[in-house]
């Protein structure tokens, strides 16, 4: 005997609507909780503006300290001038600093120029001879015994002690402030190449040795990346020393530079020009060390 089974028009219905929600959940993407492993966007950490102003102010409060100390010291004063007064004769000088009436009377700009290229000769001439010299000295034994002595010896001389023998051999100025320029800037890219050379972990030698890397491609692949800061730190020396001494040689020497200007306007007793000098000399040797400095950084692998 068959059974029929009948079912009823709403039964179907609701059998419909059951089937296409599951339908629904079935093709519905999945939501999964987020976990430890869930990349968070990172939080930008917050400005510190204590310490951001403490970092600006605190040099602007050290300038207005000596400002104020200068005032306070030159208020009754009759020879030696004011701060107002110095800045005044600043706004005047540098209101046309390259002018030029003679030889012997150019404008504040001309002079630093002049110096800045006494520098770059003689310094130039000292890292081109120095830091090859560095390099032999650090690489081979024999040239360090043979020259150590010598440097230990020459290096503690004065460097206008050698301005004399500058113009004794070359008879005129400019090119022994230049020799005076190059005897005082070597000395630390010597050194400081040669204590890098000798620094360098023997492994690596030994593995340049073991591949028969030729001596060329040791000093050009092995030396040099790894003696770069040491070399840096000299020349960062060599020029702080350099721009020191080219303003006291130019005031025995004579001619147009900074340092023959800080004279002339000594015997032309003007003593606000002298202090204007003593700040333009001051802000472009820490212009020159700054600049230095972060070449210096940049080829530093200390943080690496």
């Amino acid at each position: 005997m068959v059974s029929a089974v009948f079912h009823s028009p709403l039964a179907a219905s609701a059998e419909l609507k059951a089937q296409k929600l599951a339908r629904d959940k079935s093709s519905a993407p999945a939501v999964t909780a987020p976990t430890s492993q869930t990349p968070v966007a990172a939080k930008k950490a917050p400005i510190d503006w204590g310490a951001f102003w403490l970092k600006v102010l605190s040099p602007v409060a050290g300038m207005a300290l000596l400002i104020a100390l200068w005032a306070l010291a030159t208020m009754n004063s009759t020879t030696f001038p004011t701060p107002i007064e110095t800045f005044k004769a600043a706004a005047i000088l540098f209101a046309d600093p390259f002018y030029s009436k003679g030889p012997n009377d150019q404008g504040i700009g001309w002079n630093i120029l002049f110096s800045l290229e006494r520098v770059a000769v003689g310094f130039g001439l000292a890292a081109a001879v120095g830091i090859p010299l560095g390099f032999m000295i650090g690489r081979f034994k024999v040239l360090n015994d043979m020259l150590s002595p010598l440097i230990s010896l020459l290096r503690p001389v004065s460097p206008l002690a050698w301005l004399p023998i500058g113009l004794l051999v070359f008879k005129a100025a400019n090119p022994a402030a230049v020799w005076t320029i190059f005897i005082c800037s070597i000395w630390p890219m010597i050194i400081n190449t040669a204590v890098g050379v000798q620094r360098v972990p023997q492994d690596y030698l030994n593995v340049a040795r073991v591949l028969n890397l030729s001596e060329w491609k040791v000093i050009t692949k092995i030396l040099f990346p790894a003696v770069l800061p040491y070399m840096l730190t000299g020349v960062r020396l060599s020029v702080g020393t350099a721009w020191l001494v080219i303003v006291a040689a130019e005031m025995l020497t004579g001619g147009v530079g900074i340092g023959f200007w800080v004279w002339d306007e000594w015997n032309n007793l003007n003593v606000k020009h002298i202090i204007i000098a003593i700040v333009v000399i001051g802000v472009v040797g820490l212009l020159l060390e700054t600049a230095l400095v972060a070449i210096a950084k940049r080829f530093s692998y200390a943080d690496v």
